[in-house]
């Protein structure tokens, strides 16, 4: 059951990252602390091992980390935490939505393709190995 998370639920946001990401892209606690003390962003939490963090300026919504842990991941977890923070960002008045996603990353490619996301552009060596980030975007 996905649920709004908070700063007092930095530990666990951190975890399910931690095991969804290699240990240099992992995020810890206080990360998770830190960007949900900014206003505009949230967090969504689905205890079985998925997690959204999506921060709203105005009429768009970028997604900061979507992580969903090995263990459940292929069930749909990371498509409902997609949808549920497209939904809780258009409630916030976002009319669109952007991330950046590794070019290597064929999963989370397809499913945010799957959303309605498409790509505007790239970001060379985005990541800490080097690889390229594509940018994507969708309406809500």
């Amino acid at each position: 059951m996905i649920k709004r998370a908070t700063a007092a639920h930095a530990f666990a946001l951190a975890k399910v990252h931690r095991e969804a990401f290699p240990e240099r892209e992992a995020w810890g606690p206080d990360a998770f602390s830190l960007q949900l003390g900014i206003p505009g962003v949230f967090a969504l939490l689905d205890p079985s091992g998925g997690l959204i963090l999506v921060r709203v300026a105005g009429e768009e919504a970028e997604v900061l980390t979507l992580a969903v842990a090995p263990a459940v991941q292929r069930l749909g977890i990371g498509s409902l935490l997609l949808r549920s923070a497209m939904s809780k960002a258009r409630q916030a008045g976002a009319a669109s939505m952007v991330l950046e996603v590794s070019v290597s990353n064929e999963p989370a490619r397809r499913l945010y393709q799957a959303a309605g996301f498409h790509g505007i552009g790239e970001r060379r060596n985005y990541y800490p190995d080097g690889s390229d980030a594509l940018i994507l975007r969708t309406e809500l």
